[in-house]
């Protein structure tokens, strides 16, 4: 039995959340532990207190699958294969970062990782905006949260260099 349109919009865009969330899934298990870690570290008066972090990233993630969902609704994954590609580099991008700061301890690749993933969201921010432009403004939030991130990366690694 073939799915109704609805229903195939519905499937995918549960799909792409899902996908979405899974990217998260694996980035918060190298967080499990976060908690003491991030405690012992020197933080700049400016680093927000680590339950910010949670629920900001959930409404990102949200974020990340609708927007996906609707470059993908436009005409397929084939049309917008290239946009998805991206999207879907960045998210491991996203999630290797969380291994590499949380779980390895390594600052200097952290870094590295985050500013190729905040190259990698501009160019899929600017790709999904070609498709449907509300899916490039639905990830700009993402890019200044990534891009605060980024200087917190920074900044933590510099201020704790014999613990990352």
């Amino acid at each position: 039995m073939a799915l109704s349109s609805t229903q195939k919009q519905l499937a995918g865009l549960m799909g792409w959340l899902l996908v979405s969330f899974i990217a998260a899934a694996v980035g918060a298990a190298a967080s499990i532990q976060a908690r003491p870690f991030y405690g012992q570290l020197v933080r700049p008066d400016w680093a927000p207190p680590a339950s910010v972090f949670g629920p900001v990233w959930t409404i990102l993630y949200v974020l990340m699958g609708i927007a996906a969902w609707l470059a993908w609704r436009e005409d397929g994954y084939r049309a917008a294969r290239q946009a998805l590609a991206l999207f879907l580099l960045q998210l491991a991008l996203n999630a290797l970062w969380s291994w590499l700061f949380f779980g390895w301890h390594l600052g200097a690749p952290a870094f590295a990782d985050i500013m190729v993933l905040w190259a990698m969201i501009v160019a899929t921010l600017v790709s999904f905006w070609r498709i449907k432009p509300l899916a490039g403004v639905l990830l700009v939030p993402y890019l200044l949260w990534v891009s605060f991130a980024a200087v917190l990366n920074y900044s933590v690694w510099q201020l704790n260099p014999h613990l990352l």
